[in-house]
C-alpha cells in the first residue's frame, strides 16, 4: 500500500510543518510551501490528488506546536542547558519489583524520579538494580531497569 510506505515521510513532514509555517494562522498546502524539486524529492508527487488533499487536511489540523522555551534569539530550546540531555545511568536504591503505575524511585546519585504513566509492569525482584533514563524522540524521559523487559515514562521530582 503506497500510503502506508509514506507514513514515516508524512510524520517527518508533520513535524517540520511548524518550523516552515512561521506563525501563520491559516494552513498553506504543501505544494505551495515546497519547491517542485522538494515536493518530488519527498515522494509527494506520487500521491493521487485525493491522497494529497487528505494529507493536507490532516496536517492542517495537526501542525500547531507550542514552544515553551526559547533562547534570546527566539529559537526553540528543546533541552534546557541546566538539565542533562544525555542518558543517565545509576542504581535504584533498595528493592525494585517493577512499575506500579505511581512509583517513585530514588537513585544512588541523589535524583528522584516518579512514574509519569499508569503502566503496571511486573519485574523480577532485585536489590539496587542498574537503571538507565534517557530522552525519547518526543522529549519525555524513559526509564529502563536491568532485569525488567519493559520501560516506562518518568519525570524527575528531585
Amino acid at each position: 500500500m503506497r500510503l502506508a510506505r509514506l507514513l514515516p515521510l508524512m510524520m517527518s513532514v508533520a513535524l517540520a510543518v511548524p518550523v516552515i509555517a512561521h506563525a501563520a494562522d491559516q494552513y498553506v498546502p504543501l505544494q505551495q510551501r515546497m519547491s517542485p524539486e522538494e515536493f518530488k524529492a519527498a515522494g509527494l508527487d506520487k500521491l493521487s490528488p485525493d491522497e494529497l488533499k487528505n494529507l493536507d487536511g490532516w496536517l492542517s489540523g495537526h501542525a500547531k506546536v507550542t514552544t515553551k522555551m526559547v533562547d534570546q534569539a527566539g529559537k526553540p530550546v528543546f533541552y534546557p542547558s541546566s538539565e542533562k540531555a544525555g542518558p543517565i545511568q545509576a542504581h535504584v536504591q533498595g528493592s525494585f519489583t517493577g512499575f506500579s503505575g505511581h512509583g517513585e524511585f530514588t537513585l544512588d546519585n541523589g535524583q528522584v524520579w516518579k512514574q509519569a504513566d499508569t503502566a503496571r509492569i511486573s519485574c523480577l525482584t532485585s536489590n539496587n538494580p542498574k537503571v538507565t533514563i534517557r530522552r525519547s524522540l518526543m522529549g519525555n524521559w524513559m526509564m529502563a531497569v536491568d532485569g525488567c523487559n519493559d520501560t516506562t515514562s518518568v519525570v524527575r521530582t528531585k
